[in-house]
């Protein structure tokens, strides 16, 4: 008989294994809009299925904690059950003997806390409120709420300018979003059940290149009123082309010599073609938007006086004050501004990097784009240096792989502690301070903590900080406009407390944030303003019909990506890198769909909005 053999997993572990497969995939596609109390149950369960049994505060505790939060949905529990809850919970994090039992309670502990009138209304009304407005998951956590299904439905049938004027609904920047949105719509598609999310944006990007010109709905009667609209980017832009829509007179004033903002000035053309941006553009202003540039409010304007002369006002300045790293060297001839410099190329005035070793700090998509232009400005290596892990980095990872792609150093756990110069001041190395990963801070991201390793030298001629990006609202603050750390103090609906008819929205109001985000802030402003002149005029798109959901199977099908140009024929020009889908590609990833706006979500309220 054999002393030792080779241990294989049996049917059993396989079929477990493959369940936790399952489990993960399900975890992934969970749509906004679920039960959390029922939620919070369900993850109790299998975390006491884990559990070893030996120490009581898991064996019992956790089961009593099942017992009382089954009470909740079962209609047998008192409000005094929820206060036993927390407290139980409490008890077990505090005495459980490990990870299992006290990660688990504390769980249960943030989500009664957390969610604590889900809670109530369980016990006193005997419903769950998350029921009754259970979204599409897409539509959900897409910021400006796009009919995601409906635009894949009218591509699948070959539709693709009605599938822009069904985005536009909501989206006035189809074009620009195919090309750099982060899509958040794609977090919990439903698809991820069966296989992967569907690509959502390379089938808009498909949509979008195959229909260009595509001509507005008409605008409603004019109703005399004028809204100023202070920055003329995504924002902005979004803002005045709905209150156009409505019948109000938008007037846009923006600081710098064209419109876009951040689209325009700090994203690279190898992302969003010129072209591309302006198809948007010229779009909002055939609406009859009324344009001035080089215009900054505060400095060639009062804002007093736009608050006398306009029925209402929309503040959305962009973020383009760059922040300082704050270490000694800082103002060597060689250190540029990440905003600065992509500012720069988009006013047509590009720096020379040709032959120069360029250090880039930060670990955002500002710093990738700071990244992969200085290759395409003819530098000879580019390293991105950042503090913490390549994992912890903000960047969307395709991003991160593409720029090691195209010949990109990324140096993580370096933490910059001065730059060196030479006798007449210019740039000579970077010096940085290896880091090891330490505990997780209130972000849910581990810090890094100083490693005992001697510093490292890192030879450079160009210093780019990519460390983020401020708002310089000093004109607005003067005028008495309430804020807040440099950032304007408004509520969810826009409006700015304390002005009467100011609205704010975007970057100006949540800091740095993304172009979805932002175009969000403008349609939401553009439906309060509405409100507040004494109108509720209504936003529809010009499309009669979606596509009826086929009934037919969804077997697991690998998903379609936009292919990037080779690196080597990338790093020579700004020309855009990626290449869209074929015919065959984009009916393949549409017919992906699940189309949950038919089946599941949309037997509920907030199925579909035909209209805002």
């Amino acid at each position: 008989m054999s002393r030792l053999s080779l241990e294989t997993p049996n049917q059993a572990q396989t079929v477990v294994e493959g369940l936790y497969k399952d489990l993960e995939r399900r975890i992934a596609a969970s749509p906004p809009g679920l039960c959390p109390v029922d939620i919070s149950l369900g993850f109790l369960k299998l975390c006491h299925a884990q559990t070893c049994g030996k120490c009581s505060p898991c064996r019992i505790g956790l089961g009593q904690l099942a017992r009382l939060m089954d009470d909740v949905l079962s209609e047998r529990a008192t409000l005094e059950t929820i206060d036993r809850i927390e407290k139980t919970a409490k008890t077990i994090a505090d005495t459980a003997d490990c990870a299992i039992g006290y990660e688990a309670a504390n769980m249960v502990l943030r989500g009664v806390q957390g969610f604590r009138d889900d809670y109530i209304e369980h016990v006193t009304n005997n419903r769950c409120t998350s029921g009754l407005t259970q979204p599409v998951p897409c539509v959900a956590l897409c910021p400006a709420h796009v009919d995601v299904p409906g635009y894949i439905a009218l591509v699948r049938a070959g539709r693709y300018e009605d599938a822009v004027k069904l985005i536009r609904k909501d989206n006035p920047f189809p074009t620009a979003c195919a090309f750099v949105c982060e899509h958040p719509c794609e977090a919990r598609c439903r698809r991820n059940m069966v296989d992967d999310a569907v690509n959502i944006c390379g089938i808009k990007h498909f949509a979008v290149t195959h229909a260009l010109h595509v001509a507005p709905v008409a605008n409603q009667p004019s109703t005399g009123k004028r809204i100023a609209i202070v920055g003329g980017g995504p924002g902005g832009l979004s803002c005045a082309f709905y209150l156009q829509l409505m019948g109000h007179h938008a007037v846009v004033y923006e600081q710098r010599p064209q419109l876009g903002g951040m689209l325009r000035y700090g994203i690279p053309r190898y992302r969003l073609p010129e072209d591309m941006l302006n198809n948007d553009i010229d779009v909002i202003l055939s609406t009859g938007v009324e344009v001035h540039t080089d215009i900054s409010v505060g400095r060639d304007i009062p804002f007093h006086k736009i608050e006398e002369e306009f029925d209402a006002v929309f503040l959305c300045i962009g973020a383009h004050i760059d922040r300082k790293i704050g270490i000694p060297g800082e103002s060597s001839i060689g250190v540029v501004s990440a905003v600065e410099m992509l500012r720069d190329i988009g006013e047509g005035n590009p720096p020379d990097f040709t032959g120069k070793r360029v250090c880039v700090i930060g670990g955002g998509n500002v710093s990738m784009d700071a990244t992969r232009t200085a290759l395409r400005l003819g530098a000879s290596s580019v390293t991105t240096v950042y503090r913490r892990r390549v994992d912890d980095m903000t960047a969307l990872s395709e991003e991160i792989e593409e720029a090691a792609a195209e010949g990109a150093t990324i140096l993580p756990l370096q933490a910059p502690v001065r730059i060196e110069r030479d006798e007449e001041g210019h740039v000579t190395a970077l010096i940085t301070q290896p880091q090891q990963i330490g505990p997780v801070g209130r972000d849910g991201r581990p810090k890094p903590v100083s490693a005992n390793k001697p510093e490292q030298a890192i030879p450079c001629d160009i210093v780019i900080v990519a460390i983020g990006q401020g708002i310089d609202s000093k004109a607005f603050t003067a005028a008495g406009v309430a804020t807040n750390r440099d950032r304007i103090s408004a509520l969810p609906d826009s409006f700015v407390e304390g002005s009467p008819k100011v609205f704010a929205g975007g970057d100006a109001v949540t800091g740095p944030s993304t172009v979805i985000r932002a175009i969000a802030a403008g349609k939401v402003a553009a439906a309060n303003i509405d409100n507040f002149l004494g109108y509720n005029h209504v936003i529809h798109a010009a499309v009669e019909d979606i596509p009826e959901a086929q009934l037919s199977p969804a077997p697991a099908c690998g998903r379609v990506n936009l292919r990037t140009r080779p690196a080597c024929d990338c790093v020579a020009n700004f020309d855009d890198i990626k290449e869209p889908m074929t015919e065959d590609e984009v009916l393949q990833e549409a017919s992906r769909c699940l189309r949950c706006d038919h089946y599941g979500y949309g037997n509920f309220r907030g199925g579909r909005m035909r209209q805002w």
